[in-house]
């Protein structure tokens, strides 16, 4: 994806977001695929796929935690920014960098409980309940990652926010900076 930041380039963390973003996309159509296969084999051959239900809840948090950060980095979320388009461009900015921090750190929070959590899946060897026993800290792990990027995502927004001729804002051409101008 092509960048608007100045200088022409992408960063690492971009490269990294846009990567799992592209993962998340992968993944969904996989998920849609394995599904379509099972009910397939299901109906038509009498023949369900052991542990489908499993998989496929498994990979929700991957395909959402992974596409977080780029859909944070595409402005492609839902906002409400009814409440910061009465405000002037000056208390705009300053709304939405104090939004942007209390984000990051909530974001950072999740991210280190969520690695906990993800760690201890590992430790204990948790798996599915039924056969084949998938194990259940990918899933975890996704979350930590999603969270980790996010946050270093507005971290990013809000240094660029705070000084813009010192941060290049990374935006992806084209992307909606409807918020803030």
């Amino acid at each position: 994806m092509e960048r608007v930041n100045g200088g022409g380039s992408t960063s690492i963390i971009d490269r990294v977001i846009d990567g799992f973003g592209m993962i998340g996309g992968v993944l969904i159509l996989f998920n849609a695929a394995f599904i379509s296969f099972e009910v397939l084999m299901r109906y038509v051959f009498n023949a369900p796929i052991p542990g489908h239900l499993e998989g496929s809840e498994l990979l929700l948090p991957m395909i959402v935690f992974l596409a977080l950060s780029y859909t944070q980095a595409t402005r492609g979320h839902v906002g409400m920014d009814l409440v910061l388009d009465a405000l002037a461009p000056t208390a705009r900015r300053y709304a939405t960098m104090g939004t942007l921090l209390i984000s990051v750190v909530l974001c950072a929070i999740f991210a280190y409980f969520s690695f906990k959590h993800a760690y201890q899946l590992w430790v204990y060897d948790d798996v599915t309940m039924t056969p084949p026993y998938f194990p259940t800290w990918p899933s975890g792990a996704a979350i930590m990652l999603g969270y980790f990027l996010i946050s270093i995502r507005m971290y990013l927004q809000l240094l660029n926010l705070a000084a813009p001729g010192r941060f290049p804002a990374f935006e992806p051409v084209g992307a909606n900076l409807h918020a803030v101008e």
